[in-house]
């Protein structure tokens, strides 16, 4: 593909075309008083602030999918420079939750593990081997029975939460049946059986769509919103946005239409206008699916058509909070890891800011002495921040050091740019995609150049090792909390116990 010509920063700044101011010089060093100064304040405050010992009435768990330390730290430059700042002492909304600690993301097979048992510990308390949902160990990956399915299924913190009477809610922008939001209500050896036609032949545990209506009859999930509707479609019918698209199911059901006969006050809705359109004191049961599969990207959203994951949070917390006896939400931020493994930083950290907003948007809505909010990831990603790019340069951009306007030239005589993967489909020629996840071919060696537009959207970082999918990384991962109980949250700690302070919080 040709280079995309990249206008002089200067050019850009005169006639408005995106770079934000920050971007066009070093920032001053602030006095050190102020630096001093800061770091008291900080101390003081924290020394103001008590532990809060009362039970929870709400817990809100937020799951950034893939959110490594790295990625927060260059989605909060990203978002500060957005902001006209120079981005380093820019703050996410999680960022400032009182309590902090380090969570161990293992599983029982993995070292670096995928996604069904890190949630599956969150959610569960338990650790149990890859591909696993909400099953212990025990359990061998692709069993089939349904009675040792049923004999080695661990309660999750969704089904006590309803066993209690209080509400409950996924949101992601993930397909609903997808590994973090399914472990809440699902119970299989295999997190790729997420529609009928997905099941090996004579298998008699049913697939994950279907387990969600058939938690929605037994104890009623108030509110599910994301993306995934094919898996709920019969194979006849057609998808009502886009009409060449057909459902997956081979059973004829319409797991759609099972939800709404379920539960009375249930209502079902596939586009923003319809979702703004629910009146939460009226609704009691919400199902929301807004694409045949994953919800797009923050980056791509169209705004018109789809809901950002901030409104979803928000409309689901409204529906939740008609309980007295409170509730537990689940919100995922589901394609920080779906980027990443496109090896786009540029659509992986415009999601993480997205999370944020919707962070931001759940404690504009709850009350800290009352709810427990967590911000947390899965696992991590093999995401780097690298070189000594000068304060305020760009994080998408090349490393340009303090006191010079070039970028730095590697001993091949290339450019490189902040931002780089270990591995996956950048180690390839680099230019800007349509598609982040389109597949491209591996070629041998950095191909970087300095009019390459590391800023476009479809941009593919360097990697080292060449992959077709960029993996998921095995260091510990944070953990942001605030609220009844947050004070529990301390030091490194097994990635189970997020589920052991969920459910001392509210007192099970």
């Amino acid at each position: 593909m040709p280079r995309i010509f990249r206008l002089p920063a200067p050019f850009l700044l005169v006639f408005g075309l995106g770079v934000p101011p920050a971007f066009a010089a070093e920032p001053a060093e602030p006095a050190a008083a102020a630096w001093y100064r800061s770091g008291a304040e900080v101390v003081a405050r924290h020394e103001r602030e008590s532990i809060d010992r009362r039970r929870a009435h709400n817990v809100i768990l937020f799951v950034g999918d893939g959110m490594g330390i790295s990625t927060v730290t260059a989605a909060r430059i990203l978002a500060g420079q957005r902001a006209g700042g120079s981005g380093e002492d820019h703050q996410l909304a999680f960022e400032t939750l009182p309590f902090l600690a380090l969570a161990k993301t293992y599983s029982v097979t993995q070292q670096t593990s995928d996604s069904a048992p890190t949630a599956t510990a969150m959610v569960a308390g338990i650790k149990t081997r890859d591909g696993a949902i909400s099953v212990d160990e025990t359990v061998q990956h692709d069993e089939q029975d349904a009675t040792v399915i049923a004999r080695h299924a661990v309660t999750t913190i969704l089904e006590q939460a309803e066993a209690h009477g209080l509400s409950t809610g996924i949101v992601t922008t993930a397909r609903v049946t997808h590994a973090t939001p399914a472990v809440n209500y699902a119970h299989t050896a295999n997190r790729d059986w997420e529609s009928d036609a997905d099941l090996p032949a004579g298998a008699g545990v049913a697939d994950i769509a279907a387990q969600l209506v058939a938690a929605q009859r037994r104890y009623g999930i108030e509110v599910v919103l994301g993306g995934g509707r094919m898996p709920f479609m019969p194979a006849t019918a057609s998808d009502p946005e886009y009409p060449t698209h057909h459902g997956y199911r081979e059973d004829g059901r319409s797991l759609i239409d099972e939800w709404l006969a379920a539960r009375p006050a249930s209502a079902y809705v596939w586009n923003r206008r319809q979702l703004a359109a629910i009146d939460p004191r009226s609704t009691r049961h919400l199902l929301g699916l807004f694409e045949p599969s994953h919800m797009q990207y923050e980056a791509d959203r169209r705004a018109a058509d789809e809901p950002s994951l901030a409104e979803m949070t928000t409309k689901a917390i409204k529906v939740l909070q008609k309980n007295r006896k409170g509730f537990y939400l689940m919100v995922e931020g589901g394609r920080i890891d779906h980027a990443h493994h496109a090896g786009n930083a540029y659509r992986a950290l415009t999601d993480t800011i997205a999370l944020s907003d919707a962070v931001r948007a759940a404690q504009e809505l709850t009350d800290p002495r009352d709810t427990l909010i967590i911000v947390t990831a899965d696992h991590s990603h093999v995401f780097t921040l690298a070189g000594y790019p000068k304060r305020g340069n760009p994080i998408l951009g090349l490393v340009i050091e303090p006191g010079k306007t070039k970028p730095e030239l590697a001993h091949d005589g290339k450019p490189y740019a902040t931002l780089g993967y270990m591995n996956g489909p950048g180690h390839a020629a680099l230019h800007a995609d349509s598609d982040p996840e389109e597949t491209r071919p591996v070629n041998a060696g950095r191909h970087m150049q300095a009019d390459d537009d590391t800023h476009s959207p479809g941009f593919h970082q360097e990697a080292l090792v060449p992959l077709e999918s960029e993996t998921h990384a095995g260091e510990d991962v944070a953990i942001y909390a605030g609220g009844p109980r947050a004070y529990l949250f301390r030091g490194t700690m097994e990635q189970h116990t997020i589920y052991h302070v969920m459910r001392r919080a509210l007192g099970f």
